[in-house]
């Protein structure tokens, strides 16, 4: 599913390194994207959710999304009396086969200019070794998507039964108000903290940290927080650590090392992602997997990124889509060409001979190349290479 934007570009550079590994596989390609939204009033067409529900496992790219607005006025003139709502096609994916478990690893490349350090003793100059994976829900809490603008009677009556809300908006105009929720179930956090645990006792890692905001969000933090520290009881070993996630933001940057698993509610999982992922090279090396009990469906986190999928050469850094790739054979079961790829990634960030301009930190214009920053498709020539 290359969706739009550079997702195009990088997703077929990252099926040329899996051929090169000696994965064989049949692709077939799903609609997903803005594109179908624009001219169909969906961006996931229900052709594609049958391919999902036939194949189990989706290569994703990227999409784009916009607000409410501009979505309604890039759609196709006969499809703006429908009445259409867009929404986002791979949080549709992750409800409709409950993708709820997101996993998000961000470890360190030696070699990499963009890693993260910091000054040490004697103002000297630190570069920790980050080995962090995040369990994020991915299916609940702020993006479950139960909103309204302007409530009808019966949300607004309910909302009126709380003692805060009569307190602090019972004076607000009901046109003026806009809520959204934050629902947390048993099922699904108990399912999300388990994988965490699970995650870290298969591959040694000795703490488990839960980053959410317990001591304010009492309810749905609290209910995490609870249940973690009784599943905590089963791992001896493995200790729970309990950070709020303002607090968390300002230590990754103090003591990133420390971190091993990282679990929490799918709004803050996804910001400690992105903070972590900065600390390895940014968005061009963050890769995630999102994982029901049947389907998954593997993506790198940057974005659609449309100012440069029109360059005449692309000039992006495929290496988040590529590890988001060899997640999906580590799902397969195909890890020897999992390590053999990544092995392939970390001898070419080492030798420094071709980086991306995000690795020479330049700024996206299409004449990097000309300045010596690699392309798209050269990046990907040199992990084959080694590959070889």
């Amino acid at each position: 599913m290359p969706g739009d934007g550079i997702g195009k570009t990088v997703l077929p550079e990252a099926i040329r390194v899996l051929e090169a590994a000696g994965f064989e596989a049949d692709y077939v390609e799903g609609d997903i994207g803005w594109e179908f939204w624009c001219k169909e009033g969906n961006p996931l067409p229900e052709r594609t959710i049958k391919l999902l529900e036939e194949h189990k496992v989706g290569l994703f790219g990227a999409i784009t999304s916009k607000p409410k607005e501009e979505a309604f006025n890039e759609l196709s003139p006969g499809l703006k009396e429908k009445g259409l709502v867009y929404s986002s096609p791979i949080v549709g994916l992750r409800q409709h086969f409950n993708l709820d478990i997101c996993m998000r690893p961000c470890h360190t490349y030696k070699g990499n200019p963009l890693n993260f350090i910091r000054r040490g003793k004697e103002n000297s100059v630190e570069e920790p070794e980050v080995d962090v994976v995040i369990f994020r829900q991915n299916t609940e809490g702020l993006y479950g998507g139960v909103e309204w603008s302007n409530p009808d009677d019966k949300v607004y009556d309910a909302l009126m039964t709380h003692p805060k809300f009569v307190k602090n908006f019972g004076s607000v105009p009901r046109n003026e108000l806009s809520v959204s929720t934050r629902i947390f179930t048993k099922k699904a956090t108990e399912r999300i903290l388990r994988a965490a645990f699970a995650h870290a006792a298969k591959y040694g890692y000795k703490s488990v940290t839960l980053c959410e905001k317990p001591n304010v969000i009492r309810e749905t933090s609290g209910m995490m927080y609870k249940m973690a520290k009784e599943i905590q009881q089963e791992y001896a070993g493995i200790a729970l650590w309990n950070t709020n996630i303002d607090a968390q933001m300002m230590w990754l940057t103090k003591n990133p090392e420390d971190y091993g698993v990282i679990v929490a509610g799918n709004m803050f999982g996804d910001i400690v992602s992105d903070g972590f992922a900065g600390l390895i090279g940014g968005l061009g090396f963050a890769c995630s997997a999102n994982m029901g009990d049947e389907v998954a469906v593997f993506e790198p986190t940057h974005g659609s990124a449309p100012k440069y999928a029109d360059y005449d050469v692309s000039i992006v850094n495929p290496i988040a889509m590529i590890e988001s790739a060899c997640m999906m054979l580590d799902h397969l079961g195909e890890n020897d060409k999992a390590i053999k790829i990544r092995e392939a990634i970390a001898e070419v960030v080492a030798e420094g001979k071709v980086r991306t301009y995000d690795m020479m930190k330049m700024a996206g214009r299409p004449d990097v190349i000309e300045k010596g920053a690699a392309s798209t498709q050269q990046m990907a020539d040199a992990i084959i290479e080694k590959l070889k």
